[in-house]
């Protein structure tokens, strides 16, 4: 029997961008069987400060209403909330950082209880979506009847916007939460050193948007090869790869849609004229650029971090029936026989040779298909698996004998 009314999704992760996230697709699909209320991107006073673009201005600073519906395909009760303006911290010593982070939680807290009231969300269940820091010291708070602690990157290597402090916060906070979902199962092993209830839900795909790009490229074929990337350029992408593929391939083109975090990347590829780099755009506008794409890559770098990455274009690129290429940068052994890993840059070259001529119909068939079984609406049912595995949060029915 489930405890809770609603779902409170607590993160730093904005609800809107030029880009797919997980915790935004997994709460949309969760909105289908519970009310949810996601908590957007807590903007600081620095950030108005310096008019940070994406930052809705009028709903922090409550000219406007913060809270809003959101319509979905399934009819779901599903709210974005704008919390108020905090205090810009991240940059702080430890102590000076813990003492205001005090402040910003009592603030947080009680702004989110008013709208619980005006949502009449009495006993909710917390799905803390990679934020330990505000996490912890909100803990029992929101009169929840558990949390549940979303893990889908290891903190360590997250960057200084959350390992500054994250890395502080987040074991204790692993111990007292009632569950934790990772990503990968490489996570999840790591996390089940602290929390005994830990459970491996890995990303999905929108498969109806990326499968849209399959069904243009029907339409209108590739014209050349296109071997392409779909997301942030960042210092995952192994640069020296990429060189040795523009070098060897002059006859392909290679194009980096999404914005670029790692200026050695383009600086390192400037040479090439078989290169492009192509701005981030939104979701719902990228069939058509994956339709131009023969190959889908991911060229990551193999290390600590990106051994603990489950990638969500694995099956975005699959949902669009693309080939993909990739370093053994993590775990897939689940994809075996569909995409194809390539440890050294000859050999990369080679995998992409052989999956530009991969256009056999059932071969792509069997890609789709892959992606389908991997679609955000599957992963929501695995959450769903797991809350039900939490007895603060689902109380089991008596066997009656």
């Amino acid at each position: 029997m489930k405890q809770f009314d609603s779902i409170i999704c607590l993160t730093q992760t904005p609800w809107s961008g030029d880009f797919q996230k997980a915790v935004v697709q997994l709460m949309t699909e969760l909105s289908a069987h519970h009310r949810v209320l996601f908590v957007d991107y807590m903007y600081t006073a620095k950030d108005l400060a310096t008019g940070r673009k994406e930052m809705p201005v009028r709903e922090t600073v409550r000219l406007s209403n913060p809270l809003t519906k959101i319509p979905t395909k399934h009819g779901g009760e599903l709210y974005v909330w704008n919390p108020p303006l905090m205090l810009p911290i991240n940059w702080l010593s430890a102590t000076s950082h813990d003492r205001l982070l005090s402040w910003n939680t009592n603030r947080l807290a009680s702004s989110l209880r008013g709208i619980m009231r005006q949502l009449t969300m009495q006993k909710p269940l917390v799905i803390n979506a990679y934020n330990p820091v505000i996490g912890l010291p909100l803990l029992g708070k929101l009169n929840e009847c558990a949390t549940i602690y979303y893990c889908f990157d290891e903190i360590t290597a997250a960057g200084d916007w959350m390992s500054r402090h994250g890395d502080r916060f987040e074991d204790e906070f692993i111990r007292r939460v009632n569950a934790v979902v990772t990503t990968s199962e490489t996570l999840r092993q790591d996390k089940s050193r602290l929390q005994s209830r830990t459970f491996c839900v890995k990303n999905g795909a929108n498969f109806e948007l990326f499968n849209r790009a399959r069904q243009l490229a029907q339409q209108q074929p590739p014209t050349k090869p296109v071997v392409g990337y779909l997301g942030s350029a960042d210092n995952r992408i192994d640069g020296e790869l990429m060189a040795y593929c523009a070098e060897n391939m002059p006859d392909v083109e290679f194009q980096f849609i999404g914005e670029v975090y790692e200026p050695a990347l383009p600086e390192r590829l400037a040479t090439f004229s078989n290169v492009r780099f192509i701005p981030a755009h939104q979701p719902a506008d990228l069939p058509p650029l994956l339709a131009k794409f023969s190959v889908g890559i991911i060229p990551f770098v193999c290390n600590k971090h990106t051994y603990t990455i489950y990638p969500l274009k694995i099956n975005e690129y699959l949902a669009a029936g693309l080939p993909v290429v990739s370093t053994p940068f993590s775990i897939l052994d689940e994809f075996a026989g569909i995409i194809e890993l390539a440890d050294r840059p000859d050999r990369f070259v080679e995998a992409l040779r052989r999956a530009l001529a991969d256009t056999d119909s059932r071969r792509i068939q069997q890609r789709v298909a892959m992606a389908q079984a991997n679609s955000w609406e599957q992963r929501a049912r695995e959450f769903d698996a797991v809350i039900r595995h939490v007895p603060e949060a689902w109380k089991q029915e008596p066997v009656v004998q």
